[in-house]
């Protein structure tokens, strides 16, 4: 089995597909994680090709994923959401403070953010993974966090 590092070990994930705002829900969302002790990860490579804007793992192996979406266009030009389910314990949408959260369906958590942090509006449900595919999703876990700290200790690499 091998992961797809081409993507995955840049530590700079502004890469100009993300906008302001989208960064700016980003860093919150991160920010906020980090504080109940979800470690997190942005763009992970999901088996079934996807990427996660930012996928998150907990001391006991819980995964989250959060799909971020910036403005009301780009919740509607997105129909691919459904797809992330398999792969995380808790599934959540980010989204700025002036993006209405009854948009949204109700499923997923709703987590409001901006640069400086978060707020979980709405916890998301547990779903159990399926052990196969929690493992491989915690092996591309932790071989991009730890390519991403190797870019950062030698940028020439």
């Amino acid at each position: 089995m091998s992961f797809d590092t081409r993507i995955t070990t840049d530590v700079n994930i502004q890469d100009g597909r993300q906008s302001e705002t989208a960064a700016a829900v980003a860093q919150g969302t991160r920010r906020l994680l980090r504080s109940i002790g979800v470690a997190t990860v942005c763009e992970l490579v999901l088996g079934n090709g996807r990427r996660a804007d930012i996928a998150g793992l907990t001391v006991n192996g819980t995964i989250h994923i959060v799909e971020i979406k910036s403005s009301l266009q780009d919740f509607r030009a997105d129909n691919k959401w459904p797809e992330y389910a398999d792969y995380c314990d808790h599934f959540y949408f980010a989204a700025p403070p002036d993006l209405d959260p009854d948009i949204f369906p109700r499923g997923p958590g709703f987590i409001v953010a901006d640069h400086y942090g978060g707020e979980i509006l709405r916890p998301a449900p547990f779903q159990k993974m399926l052990p196969a595919r929690r493992r491989i999703t915690m092996l591309a876990f932790a071989q991009q966090a730890a390519n991403r700290l190797h870019s950062l200790q030698d940028p020439g690499i």
